[in-house]
């Protein structure tokens, strides 16, 4: 109840019984909870849910006659309640308050117009029921929830046909599938009993027997020679693709037989070996000798455990609100995805790149440990928000920079990754930041190659590598003033020319037209040029032209008194389409352009007489 007059104050309602103050105090407690626990507004699954919430609570505002942000102005006054039993309101505030803010200002034009567009919908049905079709329009076209339409329709005394919208979203998300939809999905199509034990971590080589062969997703019994498929063993040194890792890759050898692993996928608890037999026939039953390929893995295992000291550093810089959304743990690079309210600046970049490497020199152990779920948690380990764990965990720590939950691959020590290096740094959806690096030989050549293309700058702008900076801001503006003095000549040479062009002038019927040719003007200069014949002339009519880069540029004009039979936008589409384009634009001033300046000449000939045309109809 105490948040209620917090409430009423942001949207300025009147009345403290507003039912609408009760749906946003009760909403912005959940969404900062929420929030605090590293939730995001997204379009799936809990962020899905925070998104309908938040707009919920602004449609409520909006209905009291809000129109500028508020919600997130609710997070202080329910911090000053709260935030003395929940630390975690105080140390989250600000994220809370910036994640609130971003969607809201996302969601407000979408509100505005979509609730006109709603209305009027519902003013045109003559029915109670609100077909859902049409709550799918607004919804494709504009971005307007359904979820918020059919509540406004509620409020109306409607009800939304639920069934049709959720049919018609279905038949939308069954499209876009059938679009996207690319090779066999093996973990949703097939379905095996059999469980693969991993032997990874502590080997790359080992023996396995095949329990089971697929082509596709049906179970077969052999793969011959050139087949491709998917081999499970009982056994396996190969990591399957997980936690952001990149399958293994190596060979399998038997007696005669050599099967070409390509990646490696888990199929609930077996582990398939994804590829094609290279030669001889392999059999369910047969025993065979698993060889992951060694560089591949020592390179993934350096830029996994290189995620780790990325995660502990952004927390470190950026505060603990960041969070792991997502990534990608190849060979080559790294690729880490994380919650994080705008862009990382560049003094932000060095100052984590630093930490990681200070991380990488100080050559700390990196010990892995199985315990309890519940006892890994509350020895400091950070586990992913969402993710599902078993109730026995993997805990990695490195040094007492670094401790998370992780079933994957890593180092023996911080040393063995060598070097670290952030290549870019992106956003890749609302609230969700990415970035990219490389680490070991990967991070060397990188910087090699950067070495490289400053010496080459260097030699181009004739400086030393020291000041190579201060030479292309110098080029930089001599460029700058340069294009100005360009422009400037190429108008006086079009002012000069039209001086030149109005003596072309000839007189149909009562109005001066003038089609003429003004080569190396561009579409800036011929405007202006109109612009000043038509001064000159008071009554006319014209059309100027050049070539730029083997391109015509048309420009028309007709001065104010002619324009009720002569358009500017019909003239020059006419002299465009002589030479292969056209062009429209307002009934005094219109551009065009076209492909064959073969034709120039020959299409401007055409002017004066649908001039006359025209004056004469």
């Amino acid at each position: 109840l105490k948040l209620i007059p917090g409430a009423a104050k942001a949207p300025g309602a009147r009345a403290l019984t507003s039912s609408s103050l009760k749906v946003i105090a009760d909403h912005i407690r959940a969404c900062t909870f929420l929030i605090a626990d590293g939730v995001l507004p997204s379009n799936e699954g809990r962020g899905y849910v925070l998104r309908r919430i938040i707009r919920r609570a602004v449609r409520h505002g909006f209905k009291l006659g809000q129109t500028e942000p508020f919600f997130h102005e609710l997070v202080a006054p329910l911090e000053a309640e709260m935030g003395e039993a929940h630390p975690a309101l105080r140390e989250q505030r600000a994220h809370v308050e910036r994640v609130l803010e971003q969607e809201e200002l996302r969601f407000a034009e979408t509100l505005s117009q979509g609730m006109a567009l709603l209305e009027d919908v519902i003013a045109d049905l003559p029915k109670k029921e609100h077909p859902g079709k049409p709550v799918l329009r607004l919804y494709h076209r504009y971005g307007f929830p359904g979820h918020p339409a059919a509540d406004i329709a509620r409020e109306r005394g409607l009800t939304i046909d639920q069934a049709g919208f959720e049919a018609a979203m279905e038949a939308q998300r069954e499209r876009a599938r059938a679009a996207s939809k690319f090779g066999v999905d093996l973990r949703g199509a097939v379905t095996l009993e059999a469980q693969t034990e991993f032997t990874g971590y502590e080997t790359l080589t080992d023996e396995g027997a095949v329990v089971a062969l697929l082509r596709g997703t049906e179970r077969v019994t052999t793969l011959g020679e050139g087949e491709e498929g998917q081999v499970v063993l009982d056994r396996t040194p190969f990591y399957a693709e997980s936690g952001g890792q990149v399958g293994d890759r190596g060979v399998l050898l038997a007696d005669g037989v050599r099967f070409e692993v390509a990646d490696t996928q888990k199929i609930g608890r077996a582990y398939a070996h994804i590829g094609r037999v290279h030669s001889g026939t392999l059999e369910v039953g047969d025993r065979v000798r698993a060889h992951v390929d060694e560089a591949r893995r020592r390179a993934t295992v350096l830029n996994h455990s290189a995620t780790h000291l990325l995660h502990a550093a952004l927390r470190k810089v950026l505060g603990t609100h960041v969070t792991q959304k997502g990534s990608l743990v190849a060979p080559d690079r790294l690729r880490f995805d994380f919650a994080h309210y705008a862009a990382v600046t560049p003094a932000e970049l060095r100052e984590i790149e630093t930490l990681v490497n200070a991380e990488i020199r100080a050559n700390a152990a990196a010990e892995t440990r199985l315990m309890p779920y519940e006892e890994a948690v509350a020895s400091g380990a950070i586990a992913l928000f969402g993710e599902k764990y078993d109730d026995e965990v993997r805990v990695l720590r490195i040094g007492e920079f670094s401790t998370e939950l992780c079933g994957g691959t890593h180092v023996s020590r911080a040393g063995d990754i060598g070097l670290f290096k952030i290549v870019s740094e992106s956003g890749v959806a609302a609230g969700v930041r990415r970035i990219e690096a490389v680490t070991g030989q990967a991070a060397l050549d990188w910087i090699a190659q950067s070495d490289q293309l400053l010496r080459d700058v260097a030699a181009l702008v004739k400086a030393g590598r020291e000041d190579v900076e201060d030479k292309v801001k110098q080029l930089l503006e001599r460029s700058r003033k340069l294009e100005k003095e360009v422009a400037s000549l190429k108008t006086r040479l079009a002012s000069g020319q039209g001086t030149d062009v109005a003596s072309q002038a000839v007189d149909v019927d009562g109005v001066k037209v003038v089609a003429a040719r003004m080569d190396g003007a561009d579409a800036a200069a011929l405007r202006q040029a109109v612009d000043r014949l038509k001064d000159k002339l008071k009554s006319a009519a014209i059309v100027l032209a050049s070539v730029q880069n083997e391109k015509v540029v048309l420009v028309a004009g007709v001065t104010p008194d002619r324009t009720a039979r002569l358009k500017a936008g019909e003239l020059v589409n006419v002299v465009a389409q002589k030479v292969g384009g056209r062009g429209g634009g307002r009934p005094d001033m219109a551009q065009a352009g076209g492909n064959d300046a073969s034709k120039l000449d020959e299409a401007l000939a055409t002017v004066a007489p649908w001039v006359q045309a025209q004056l004469r109809a």
